[in-house]
């Protein structure tokens, strides 16, 4: 965390990161392998001229999000060099795969499909796994060309979307009715699409709710 803060000048800004309990991340990696697929809602404010007695529902964009996988890199055996090591010291294998997570504007997506250009890309880390029990998250938004320092999402947002993604794929059928619908919104999508109605999708737009 004081790594990702101390970039971009001491403002930290163009990066998320955060350490991950395994038991959480291996529901999400579960999730995300049935459901590699999904669209998330993010708030947007209102411009001047649609603030009007017609115009009162809030507007949203909405990012469509991809999860891929990867093997874990092997364990780095010692060299015929090296000192050798004690059995007990030597890190074992990760328990769990590589993840990452890219969110692109919906629209965009729709219009250059494999070619679009991902607003925001989340990688999880399974390296410290099996020896402390955490995943590693990083989390990097892509540079605007408006200028140095700037970004094609705002700190906030890249939040929300990160949250977002939490409460559709953490959803549990056994819970609250909230997540009871979050989860089938996610089923819905990815395995019966003609069925989805993404206005569903705003009722859990709302992080605190």
């Amino acid at each position: 965390t004081a790594f990702h803060a101390s970039r971009s000048g001491g403002t930290g800004r163009g990066y998320l990161s955060a350490s991950i309990p395994l038991a959480t991340y291996e529901t999400l990696v579960e999730a995300g392998q049935k459901a590699p697929s999904f669209i998330v809602p993010l708030p947007r404010q209102m411009v001047a001229e649609e603030e009007t007695p017609e115009a009162q529902a809030q507007p949203y964009e909405f990012f469509f999000l991809q999860w891929a996988f990867h093997p874990t890199p092997p364990i780095p055996q010692p060299s015929v060099l090296d000192d050798p090591l004690p059995d007990t010291t030597l890190p074992s294998s990760p328990r769990a795969p590589l993840a990452t997570v890219l969110f692109t504007p919906l629209l965009e997506y729709k219009t250059r499909t494999t070619f679009a250009t991902p607003h925001l890309v989340l990688t999880m880390y399974p390296d410290l796994s099996s020896s402390h029990g955490i995943v590693l998250l990083r989390g990097e938004l892509t540079p605007s060309s408006a200028g140095e320092g700037k970004f094609l999402l705002s700190q906030q947002d890249a939040q929300l979307l990160a949250l977002g993604m939490q409460r559709f794929y953490l959803a549990s059928t056994e819970k609250d009715e909230g997540q009871k619908e979050r989860a089938e919104l996610l089923r819905i999508f990815n395995e019966d699409p003609s069925k989805f109605r993404w206005e569903g999708l705003l009722k859990h737009a709302n992080p605190t709710a």
